[in-house]
């Protein structure tokens, strides 16, 4: 928006240059004769500059010229090379994301927002909304997210499906992260069927959203999305230059790897991704590669190399103050350190990430770090862990308070693989505890979340793009 311009005055209009012509004049102490002549006269001028008349170019040229500015800056207000500026800007911007903190370079974004939208610049406002919703995604402010990727969709409703899939990808991050799977799944899967269907078959698209899909369908338990998405993905990776995706790919692919028991290409796929992501300095996605990395470690029964990667990608992630994400790896931790027989360390890991520290108990997980709108499958996994320390210890009370906020949480969540395994938990629990008809209300439940593997509720999988 041009200086001095009410909200949606086109930078071209009339009354808008008039008052740009007059600023820059007074500015150099120059009377109207002096910029008209030889080709104008001081009446025309004035004209102009009371927004009586609409000028030419070549008017605009020779006054441009007078004045000693830029055609350009004369018409649209905007200083020259701005726009160069600005996507400079933003670049160092992202590097200041990929290295630190995402509330500092939240700032930044901000800041170059409002100076693209003070001059209408719409791609570079775009791309200072995305970096802002990448920013408050790691710093786990999840509504504020999803604020600045549709905003971002809204500005650029004009252009064509794949410059928006950035967007949408970010939006369907920030609801699978508040733990609205089906939601995400349900963005991915349309914006998909739609790029196909338009023949808008970009790979580099294509690539961000098929990705993107893995981690939903996995927490859905529809493995068999999953895989196909991650096949779809690799076949795609040819013909993506840029490395962030295809770094992004690998470590997405990884995950359908674990779940087939292929470890060892898990790990291999990992490397690349790990491999990838340091020479981009990308200091995030690189503590994610660790994070999963002990995950396989985990799988494979390594808990001491567990324990070691995990706490090697929770320290990453606290150092770049991504608040959400370091929670949840210490979720994870915590399953490792119980595994190892550490249910103190674990317990105390875990306590302050569901409580504000005034109560010991479960019901006070929603004033906590994780809950239902924040995190809802980690949450779940700490209420699930804590039940299991508490049965260890012979607290069956406490246990089964733990495993009912898990099922509430996951329930809530469709993390169907996660609630079938806790409805087992509760199930045997309270069976144990004599309640044989609330037992199997607890396993018919998470037969029933169980029933049909590998699917989802959402419908036909999306169209195949052609390869």
């Amino acid at each position: 928006m041009a200086e001095n311009s009410p909200e949606g005055a086109r930078l071209d209009d009339p009354a808008e240059i008039g008052r740009r012509v007059l600023r820059l004049r007074t500015e150099r102490g120059l009377t109207q004769r002096q910029v008209a002549e030889p080709a104008y006269t001081p009446a025309y001028v004035s004209t102009l500059e009371s927004g009586k008349v609409r000028p030419s170019e070549a008017a605009l040229r020779h006054l441009a010229e007078r004045l000693g500015v830029g055609y350009e800056e004369l018409v649209t207000g905007r200083p020259a090379h701005l726009a160069t500026d600005l996507r400079l800007r933003l670049t160092d911007a992202r590097r200041a994301l990929a290295t630190g903190a995402p509330e500092d370079a939240a700032a930044v974004f901000r800041a170059l927002h409002d100076e693209a939208a003070e001059h209408a610049l719409v791609a570079e406002r775009a791309a200072a909304l995305q970096g802002l919703g990448d920013c408050l995604l790691e710093s786990g402010e999840l509504h504020p997210a999803r604020e600045a990727f549709a905003a971002v969709e809204r500005l650029l409703a004009d252009e064509p499906l794949p410059r928006r899939v950035p967007a949408i990808r970010g939006r369907a991050t920030a609801h699978l992260l508040t733990g609205e799977l089906r939601y995400a799944c349900y963005l991915l899967e349309t914006t998909l069927d739609e790029l196909n269907a338009s023949g808008l078959h970009d790979p580099d698209a294509l690539l961000l959203l098929y990705t993107a899909s893995i981690a939903p369908y996995m927490d859905m338990g529809a493995h068999a999305r999953a895989a196909h998405a991650a096949e779809l993905a690799l076949a795609l990776a040819p013909r993506v230059s840029d490395p962030a995706l295809v770094a992004g790919m690998h470590r997405g692919v990884a995950r359908t790897l674990i779940a087939e028991g292929r470890t060892a290409e898990a790990d291999a796929s990992l490397a690349k991704a790990q491999e990838l992501y340091q020479q981009l300095h990308i200091r995030t996605e690189l503590a994610h590669c660790h994070w999963m990395r002990g995950y396989v470690h985990a799988q494979d029964g390594d808990l001491e190399g567990a324990e070691s990667e995990l706490r090697t990608a929770r320290d990453m992630l606290a150092s770049k103050r991504a608040a959400l994400f370091t929670e949840q790896v210490e979720v994870e931790l915590a399953d490792v350190l119980r595994r190892r027989g550490k249910a103190h360390e674990a317990e105390a890991l875990l306590r302050p990430l569901l409580t504000s520290g005034a109560s010991d108990g479960p019901e006070e997980a929603a004033a906590g770090a994780l809950g239902a709108e924040r995190g809802a499958v980690h949450a779940g996994g700490a209420h699930r862990l804590l039940g299991l320390i508490a049965e260890e210890r012979g607290d069956t009370e406490t246990a089964e308070e733990h495993y009912c906020a898990a099922l509430s949480l996951l329930e809530r969540s469709s993390a169907a693989g996660d609630l079938a395994d806790l409805c087992r938990l509760l199930g045997d629990l309270l069976r144990r505890t004599g309640r044989v008809e609330a037992a199997l209300d607890a396993y018919r439940t998470g037969l029933g979340h169980r029933a049909a593997p590998g699917t989802t509720t959402l419908g036909p999988a999306p169209a195949t793009p052609p390869m």
